[in-house]
């Protein structure tokens, strides 16, 4: 199945694979041969293997402050409370404490996304016992309302890495929440949102150099502005989203999922200017010294448009691509669309013109997916 760009459900999951790397244990062998007819049948199955998982290794657990009435004085003596029974001639003492509990946000996370899980029509019943068995060890664990989660006070440390993965999972489902319906159950939406497919779409494209390419330092890297007077108040950060460096050579690669490819004014149609200014901006403020050894590319995802970017542009000495990556293909063909743009550049390409990878990592990529 595919969704409304004409992404195979089963891509997303490897660009789940490479997203998160833990999906490559062997713990999710089963998961990755399977054929999802849903985005959120193919969630429910990475959650109820990855919550297996977890509780097998315990629960995360943190202090949570804890207020209580008690006979006898724990943790800290709260005097207004406490001032209070005594006039109500009651002899409790009011008292707070820190206590070490499961029943934390993260726990709160996961137990919400498995239950919405297990309410869809389009998760397979196989999916929902999993899920099930899961949750009767989350009796201790409170529900939370989806909007009201702040996803960006959620912090990891070493006691709670194992987390990372799932928590990103739970942030795509729980972005996918439509409207509460008459009888006030929850929908999800068929297809994950634009947003939530380009920053995955993004951190895909990054995780394969670096996975299959070490040598390009894949990174997404600052560039200075490129300035006369030294004065750079105000100026905006240039953070680029992929930048890949080999034998003295720079490609800087943005990358973009839209539902339109091209903007459209008085029936024309052109790329997007403002992403042309960027990337142009971004390879010029580098290549400082003017060596012409900085290239850009922006890397658009394919869409259901007749018209499809693949251009090559000379400007005042530097290289600057438009590219469009099909991601209705099976996956060792978007693969090979990958090693093509690093091989035109870098002169490194690693596939023949059969498809069958010459290089040992594109022969994992033909044969296991990733």
């Amino acid at each position: 199945m595919t969704n409304d760009k004409g992404i195979l459900i089963k891509n997303i999951y490897y660009m789940l694979t490479y997203a998160f790397q833990s999906l490559r244990q062997s713990n999710y062998d089963s998961v990755a041969t399977e054929d999802f007819e849903n985005i959120h049948d193919m969630f429910a199955a990475i959650l109820g293997k990855g919550v297996a998982n977890q509780l097998k290794q315990g629960l995360y657990k943190e202090y949570i402050l804890q207020s209580e009435e008690l006979s006898v004085l724990r943790g800290k003596l709260n005097l207004q409370g406490t001032i209070k029974n005594r006039i109500q001639h009651r002899q409790k003492l009011a008292c707070e404490y820190d206590e070490l509990s499961e029943n934390n946000l993260l726990n709160c996370i996961l137990k919400t996304t498995m239950m919405i899980l297990v309410r869809q029509k389009t998760v397979k019943p196989d999916r929902k016992v999993l899920l099930k068995k899961n949750l009767i060890l989350f009796e201790n664990v409170d529900m939370i309302e989806p909007d009201q989660i702040r996803w960006d006070r959620i912090r990891y440390q070493r006691n709670n890495q194992s987390y990372r993965m799932l928590m990103n999972i739970c942030y795509l489902v729980l972005g996918s929440l439509l409207l509460s319906t008459d009888k006030g159950e929850t929908k999800l939406a068929v297809f994950l949102d634009e947003r939530s497919m380009h920053s995955l779409y993004e951190k895909f494209i990054l995780e394969y150099f670096r996975y299959h390419h070490p040598e390009y330092k894949a990174n997404p890297d600052t560039i200075p502005w490129n300035i006369d007077d030294g004065m750079i108040d105000f100026l905006p950060g240039m953070v680029t989203d992929i930048t890949l460096k080999s034998a003295g050579k720079v490609l800087i690669i943005d990358a973009k999922y839209y539902g339109h490819t091209m903007q459209t004014q008085y029936d024309v149609s052109s790329i997007h200017s403002g992403n042309l200014y960027q990337i142009f901006a971004y390879v010029k403020n580098l290549d400082r010294n003017q060596t012409g050894n900085v290239a850009g590319m922006l890397l658009y995802a394919k869409t259901q448009e007749q018209i499809t970017p693949n251009n090559k542009y000379s400007m005042d000495g530097n290289t600057i691509w438009v590219r469009t990556l099909d991601l209705n293909l099976p996956f060792p063909r978007i693969a090979e669309q990958l090693e093509k743009i690093a091989g035109d550049y870098f002169g490194s390409g690693k596939f023949d013109r059969t498809g069958i990878g010459t290089d040992r990592r594109c022969k994992e990529i033909i044969e296991y997916g990733i």
